[in-house]
């Protein structure tokens, strides 16, 4: 009976108003019975006893109706109140678990929601980080406002640009993580690519400035049974090399080393002339 009071109370369930109501009849129905088993199993020792002032029947019946009338009616406006206050605790709670798992200035997810959902991913799907290039310098030279309007127009177009099988996230900062599923990889790679292609080709217009940015993309692929810290792990040093082979690109993991070596010496990078970002990828490699 305990598992069955608690279930009429999930808080979830008591989000909505209908079901406030059916959790106080279905209290007021439950008080009945019980009170109609305690009339059952005390008038006739009250009968034996000599105390009942009319016959045992008549007492059961009144006992009864009483019951109805009574108990149904008080513990049924008393669940009735407690549903609307359990409701009260529930809307609070869930909105403060939304707000817990949002970001305050994309509206996405945060990190920790993008986390969660990562762990629960299975099947066929790509993860990708995405990061605003040179952000920093947007800061610098628009201001604070005009770099927080960069972050909302990017989670906007981020949003708009998966579906709903997709789940999008502001991982902190400039960075941003999506989880694409649902569709073969040459296709993920497709609407990723045409993504960054996107915020590429438009201006964001921000307290009387157009801003052009581009982003850079690193992509790493979830497959069953693969360890999600080892694919985060991926993408971010796909992100990394994208950034070192001249940013405003999307680097898939499976490029690897060939692409990693002859991406730098295309942009001029070589064995003798070697930049520090360079020889960090490199050593993040292992080259």
């Amino acid at each position: 009976m305990r598992n069955w009071i608690s279930l009429q109370a999930d808080f979830s369930d008591l989000q909505y108003r209908k079901n406030v109501y059916v959790f106080a009849l279905k209290m007021a129905f439950l008080a009945v019975i019980l009170s109609g088993v305690i009339i059952a199993l005390t008038m006739p020792s009250l009968d034996l006893l000599g105390l009942l002032p009319v016959t045992l029947a008549h007492a059961i019946g009144f006992g009864a109706i009483f019951s109805w009338l009574i108990g149904g009616t008080v513990s049924g406006m008393l669940s009735l109140f407690a549903g609307f206050a359990m409701r009260d605790l529930a809307l609070s709670r869930a909105e403060f678990e939304k707000l817990s798992r949002t970001d305050t200035l994309s509206g996405l997810l945060n990190r920790r929601a993008f986390t969660e959902a990562l762990e629960n991913t299975d099947g066929n799907a790509s993860l990708v980080i995405f990061d605003v290039d040179r952000f920093k310098t947007i800061n610098d030279r628009f201001g604070h406002g005009c770099g927080d309007a960069v972050i909302i127009a990017v989670s906007a177009m981020l949003t708009s640009a998966f579906d709903e099988m997709s789940v999008v996230a502001r991982l902190g900062g400039e960075e941003f993580g999506v989880i694409v599923s649902g569709e073969p990889l040459e296709a993920r790679m497709e609407r990723i690519e045409g993504v960054r292609a996107r915020i590429a080709g438009g201006a964001i217009r921000a307290e009387g400035h157009d801003i052009r940015i581009t982003v850079s993309g690193g992509v790493a692929d979830l497959v069953a049974e693969r360890n999600k810290q080892a694919v985060y792990a991926s993408a971010d040093r796909a992100l990394y090399l994208a950034k070192a082979l001249g940013r405003n690109r999307v680097v898939h993991e499976r490029e690897g080393l060939h692409h990693a070596w002859h991406g730098l010496v295309d942009n001029g990078v070589d064995g003798e002339n070697k930049g520090p970002e360079s020889d960090n990828v490199m050593q993040a490699y292992g080259i």
